[in-house]
């Protein structure tokens, strides 16, 4: 069992419900907070032929890109992470790249959906946010209604193929006395990005405003916290602006893929 998890998914059925209310446009924002202890997702979508150079990629940065699943080339189901997967509109909100920019921001992918299109589902840290709160852990941008602020830092992943870019984190203000037990708790999910990558130094890592995220909101940090910063899989949203593919898709920062398995599920349960 997860430390700090006192039971698996509230109702194995919250994902679902999530992904369909996702399909049929009644969300259409962050997914911060839905389905308390399931597990949700980051995608990356790309054409077959560069599928195993960002398999590698994965596999070289395990913190940002935690791989949960992968899809067969033109097959969008995802049996593995749930019941009645479909990976084209059961995001909130998608974006869609071409030659490394940003082409734009859809709710559903059906249009542009290829036969060759491999879909990788990466673990997020908005997974282990309902272990925090169910440890005593006030997290404000839950409180808020807000997306979590991230950040492009200083650090380097290693490259693989045309991959290659700065790390991205996510940034949660916890409060002194708190930060060890996150911590912990963090520690014991590496499948949604594990122990915190910095705490309490944004300047280390390459973050010169905290005030000004470059994803998803602004979330002051008061005097009594402290900002720690996780591992982000926004990671390769930015190896994509450098990896220049004639198209890929990816989610919308802070717009998951919420799946029906719980926190301590672990790819290697399943092959």
């Amino acid at each position: 069992m997860v430390l700090g998890i006192a039971e698996p998914v509230q109702d194995e059925k919250r994902g679902l419900e999530t992904r369909l209310a996702a399909r049929t446009g009644r969300l259409s924002t962050h997914t911060c907070g839905a389905a308390p202890n399931a597990l949700q997702g980051n995608l990356v979508i790309v054409p077959q032929a560069f599928a195993d150079d960002f398999a590698d990629y994965c596999a070289l940065n395990p913190k940002p890109c935690p791989l949960l699943a992968k899809s067969e080339p033109g097959d969008p189901a995802l049996p593995v992470l749930g019941e009645d997967i479909d990976i084209r509109t059961d995001l909130p909100g998608y974006r869609v790249w071409r030659d490394g920019m940003l082409s734009a921001e859809v709710a559903d992918v059906r249009d542009v959906w290829r036969s060759d299109f491999v879909s990788f589902v990466i673990g997020c840290s908005f997974s282990f946010e309902a272990a925090l709160m169910a440890a005593g852990i006030r997290l404000r941008h839950i409180a808020l209604g807000r997306n979590v602020p991230m950040f492009v830092t200083n650090r380097e992943t290693e490259p693989a193929g045309p991959f290659r870019g700065k790390m991205v984190v996510s940034m949660r203000p916890i409060a002194a006395e708190d930060v060890a037990r996150a911590v912990d708790i963090t520690r014991a999910v590496p499948n949604a990005h594990g122990a915190p990558v910095d705490i309490g130094s944004p300047e280390a890592i390459g973050i010169t405003d905290i005030a000004a995220p470059d994803f998803g909101d602004a979330i002051d940090v008061r005097a009594d916290e402290t900002p720690v910063f996780w591992a982000c899989g926004v990671t390769p949203q930015v190896a994509l602006q450098n990896a220049k593919l004639p198209i890929a898709i990816t989610h919308r920062p802070g717009s998951m893929l919420v799946t029906d398995r719980p926190l301590d599920w672990a790819p290697s349960q399943h092959g």
